[in-house]
C-alpha cells in the first residue's frame, strides 16, 4: 500500500507498454482518464489475467467504471462493469461494518465475551457442544476477533502429514484449506459448514493468550458471523443485506456459490492455476480449487461475498468519514473501526491501515484477487480480477496490483463531474398481465424511484442479455422491432410510464419479461444507468385460441351453485388444459389441480360449508369465480 498519494513511485509507470496487446474494454469511456485503460490492459497482459473491473470514486462521486478482458473461462464473454466476482477476504471489512453497526445500536460491545457461560454464543446449538479443553477460549472478546488477536495462529501446522483423507499434508492450521479433514475429524457430513470449521479450532485450542499478539484469522471472522446471527436472529447474509446494504441501494452483493453450474446471474467465471484437490463434497473427484476444492458457502463472514466494483465503492463511500455523502456509521464508530490495534499498527478492525490515514483490504482465493482502498484525500476504489498469481511472480503481482489505481490517478488529466453511483434505489414492481391473446398482452407495473424504466422481452427463453450503462436503446412495443440486447432479448418499452401493450407475439408461445429501472440526468452525465439487480421478471404464454383473459373470465362456467359434493368447471371452447386453485374466504389454499381438456369435476365433499372462490390458470391468463358449499 502506498504511504503517500504523490510519491515518486506512483508517477513511474512500472509496467512497460511495449508489449501492449488489445483486450476488450467496456464501460463509459473517460477521455481524461484514458491512461487508466492502458495501465489496466498492460497489467492484465503482463500477468495473464483474463478479466477485471475497476471503479474509482473521487469526493464521493463515481467517476470511472470500466471493465476489461473476458469474464468467462472460454474467453467468449467480454467483462462488463456489471459483472460480479468473488471478493475473498474483502468480505472482512463488510463483517466489521455490520459488527460496528450493532455496537451503535447497543446490541454488542467490544469487551463482550464470546464463548462459555455468559458469552454471546453460550447457547449456540453447535458451538456450545464443543469439547473445549483450553480455558483461555472463554476469554476471547469481540474486539480480539475483529483485530485478529483471539489466539489462533494459522501459520502453525496443526494437522498430520499426510492429512487424511488427503494424500498429502498442509503446512498450516487454517481449516478452510482442508475441509475434508475437518468433517472427518468432527464426524460430520460433507460439505463442511461454518460451524464445522469453528468447532475444529475450538477443540484444538489456542496458540497464544487472547489479546497478546496478532495473527490473521479467517476463523475469527467466521465467529463474528455467528455472533451476528445469534444477536439478530437472521442469517449473516440476510442481516448484512437488509441492514447495511439495502438502505444504500446495494443489491449486487451476495454470498457466492462453490460450483460453476451454480454461479449467479452476471457472475464472472474464475480461472485457477491448474491446482486441484479432492472435492469438498466428499465425492472423491479431483476438481479445480476454485470450483470445489474449498466450500465457498462456508466462508461467509471471512471470504464468501461476491460483488460488483460499483457496489463495493458505494459501500466504501458510506463509511469513509468524509462529508461528501452521508455515512451509515457515526464518525466516532468509524474512527474506532480504523484505529490500529495494540498488536499491529497496520491492522485495525477488519481494515488494513497506515499512518497516512489510508484504509484498504485485499482478497485472494484461487481464481480471485481483489483490492479496495480509501485514501486520505478523498479517493475510493475497487478492483476485481478473476485470477490471482501465485509462485515466483506473486510478490511482483501484488505490488503492481496495488500500484495500478495509484498510477491511474496520478497520471489522469482530470475527472468528470458525473456520479455513476446515481442509481435508482427502488425497482419497479407488481408486474401484471391482462388481456393476453394469441398475439398481444396488456402489461402494467408500479414504478420504482428511477427516472425511467425499460421492459425487455424474449420468446421461449430467459433474458440473458442486459442493457449497458451509457447506451440508450430504441424501444418498440411490436415484439422484435425494438433494439436487440443480444440473443433476441428485445426492448419493448422504455419511458417513464407504468403500462404498455405489447403486440407481434406468436400464438401458444412463452415470453419472458424483465423490468429494469434506470436513471438518466445531468448528475449521471446524461448517461443511462441501469439497475440490473432484483429486477421483476415474469413469463406469459400466449393463447392459441385468440381469446383474451377477459373473455375467458366471461365464459368460465362453475356449477352447481350452491354445491355440496362435486363442482364442475367448464370452458365452452377447446383448450389443451388448465390449472385451478380453490381458496377459502381468508385466502387460504384448500385445493389445487391440473386438468386436461376444457372440463373437470372436482371433489369438494371435505370442504367445510362456506364461501370460496376458484381461480383458473390458462398460461398466464387468469379467471376467477365464486361459489358456495352447503352440506
Amino acid at each position: 500500500m502506498k504511504k503517500k498519494f504523490y510519491s515518486a513511485l506512483i508517477i513511474i509507470l512500472t509496467l512497460s507498454l511495449s508489449n501492449f496487446k488489445s483486450t476488450a474494454q467496456t464501460g463509459i469511456p473517460v477521455p481524461s482518464m484514458s491512461n487508466c485503460d492502458d495501465l489496466v490492459e498492460n497489467f492484465l497482459n503482463t500477468y495473464d489475467i483474463p478479466g477485471a473491473t475497476m471503479a474509482i470514486a473521487r469526493n464521493g462521486k463515481l467517476v470511472y467504471l470500466r471493465a476489461f478482458g473476458h469474464a468467462d473461462i472460454a474467453s467468449q464473454e467480454p467483462t462488463q462493469p456489471y459483472h460480479r466476482f468473488r471478493i475473498a477476504s474483502v468480505s472482512k471489512p463488510i463483517t466489521s461494518i455490520a459488527i460496528m453497526y450493532m455496537m451503535e445500536q447497543g446490541l454488542i460491545s467490544m469487551d463482550d465475551k464470546v464463548f462459555g457461560a455468559g458469552g454471546i454464543l453460550e447457547n449456540h446449538p453447535v458451538l456450545s457442544q464443543a469439547n473445549i479443553t483450553d480455558d483461555a477460549i472463554y476469554d476471547i472478546t469481540v474486539q480480539q476477533l475483529l483485530e485478529h488477536s483471539a489466539g489462533w495462529n494459522r501459520d502453525l501446522n496443526c494437522v498430520p502429514t499426510p492429512t487424511p483423507p488427503y494424500p498429502y499434508g498442509f503446512n498450516s492450521c487454517d481449516p478452510i484449506a482442508f475441509p475434508l479433514h475437518v468433517t472427518l475429524t468432527n464426524g460430520t457430513s460433507n460439505p463442511v459448514t461454518e460451524e464445522d470449521l469453528i468447532l475444529f479450532l475450538l477443540e484444538k485450542g489456542l496458540d497464544f493468550t487472547p489479546g497478546s499478539a496478532y495473527s490473521y484469522s479467517n476463523i475469527g471472522y467466521l465467529v463474528l458471523g455467528e455472533i451476528i446471527e445469534e444477536i439478530s436472529g437472521m442469517s449473516y447474509e440476510d442481516y448484512v443485506q437488509e441492514t447495511i446494504l439495502a438502505p444504500l441501494g446495494i443489491c449486487d452483493m451476495q454470498i457466492a456459490k462453490t460450483l460453476l453450474e451454480d454461479k449467479a446471474e452476471r457472475e464472472g467465471e474464475y480461472i485457477g492455476n491448474g491446482y486441484t484437490n479432492l472435492s469438498c463434497y466428499g465425492t472423491g473427484e479431483y476438481v479445480p480449487w476454485e470450483y470445489g476444492g474449498f466450500h465457498v458457502e462456508a466462508m461467509t463472514a471471512h471470504g464468501g461475498w461476491m460483488a460488483s466494483a460499483r457496489d463495493l465503492v458505494r459501500l466504501l463511500v458510506a463509511v469513509d468519514n468524509f462529508p461528501t455523502k452521508p455515512d451509515i456509521l457515526q464518525a466516532s464508530t468509524i474512527n474506532s473501526m480504523v484505529t490500529p490495534s495494540a498488536n499491529n499498527t497496520n491492522y485495525a478492525k477488519g481494515w488494513q491501515v497506515n499512518s497516512f490515514n489510508n484504509w484498504w483490504h485485499t482478497g485472494a482465493l484461487d481464481g480471485t484477487a481483489t483490492l479496495i482502498v480509501r485514501t486520505n484525500n478523498g479517493f475510493t476504489w475497487a478492483v476485481l480480477l478473476n485470477k490471482r498469481v501465485i509462485g515466483t511472480n506473486a510478490n511482483a503481482f501484488w505490488t503492481d496490483f496495488d500500484n495500478l489505481p495509484w498510477n491511474c490517478i496520478s497520471t489522469s488529466t482530470g475527472y468528470p463531474s458525473w456520479d455513476l453511483m446515481d442509481m435508482p434505489l427502488q425497482n419497479s414492481h407488481s408486474l401484471a398481465f391482462e388481456n393476453i391473446t394469441s398475439n398481444s398482452a396488456d402489461i402494467s407495473w408500479e414504478p420504482g424511484d428511477g427516472d425511467y424504466r425499460m421492459l425487455v422481452a424474449r420468446e421461449n427463453g430467459p433474458i440473458t442479455y442486459f442493457p449497458l450503462d451509457g447506451t440508450e436503446y430504441s424501444a418498440n412495443t411490436v415484439f422484435g422491432s425494438g433494439d436487440n440486447l443480444g440473443d433476441d432479448c428485445f426492448v419493448v418499452y422504455a419511458g417513464n410510464g407504468n403500462a404498455c401493450n405489447v403486440s407481434g407475439l406468436n400464438p401458444a408461445s412463452n415470453y419472458s419479461f424483465r423490468l429494469i429501472e434506470f436513471n438518466k440526468s445531468a448528475t449521471t452525465g446524461d448517461n443511462p444507468l441501469y439497475m440490473l439487480c432484483n429486477n421483476e421478471t415474469d413469463i406469459i404464454t400466449t393463447l392459441s385460441t385468440g381469446i383474451s383473459s377477459n373473455q375467458v373470465a366471461d365464459k368460465l362456467v362453475v356449477y352447481p351453485v350452491p354445491a355440496s359434493d362435486k363442482l364442475t368447471i367448464e370452458l365452452p371452447f377447446p383448450v389443451e388444459g388448465f390449472e385451478f386453485v380453490v381458496q377459502n374466504n381468508s385466502g387460504n389454499q384448500m385445493l389445487k389441480g391440473s386438468v386436461k381438456g376444457n372440463k373437470a369435476t372436482i371433489n369438494i365433499h371435505d370442504l367445510p360449508s362456506g364461501f370460496y372462490h376458484i381461480t383458473l390458470y390458462l398460461g398466464q391468463t387468469q379467471a376467477r369465480k365464486k361459489f358456495v358449499v352447503i352440506h
